[in-house]
């Protein structure tokens, strides 16, 4: 009983953080602004970290923990530079 409600749980959270990430990658795409496309991109990063985090806990991999890790980390630095750039006008002083 404890393995199948894991199971289907574990689904639909992959099903979940795939609409989010849809409806983030809409947001990118349609955004009006600027800073609506960072925080959307922001938002997709997280999603797909915790995707591939759902995913490694279902294979049981450590792969997918250590891709989630650089996947945040890359977006956590584009995030900062991104907000940087649309605040100043540039990244590097």
């Amino acid at each position: 009983m404890s393995a199948a409600v894991l199971g289907w749980s574990l689904l639909a959270a992959q099903l979940l953080l795939a609409a989010a990430m849809a409806f983030a990658t809409l947001r990118l795409l349609r955004g009006p602004r600027a800073q609506d496309r960072v925080l959307a991109l922001d938002t997709l990063y997280v999603n797909a970290g915790m995707l591939l985090l759902v995913f490694g806990i279902r294979t049981g991999s450590t792969h997918y923990f250590e891709a989630a890790l650089l996947i945040t980390l890359l977006g956590f630095v584009a995030t900062a530079a991104l907000s940087k750039f649309l605040m100043r006008g540039e990244v590097i002083e």
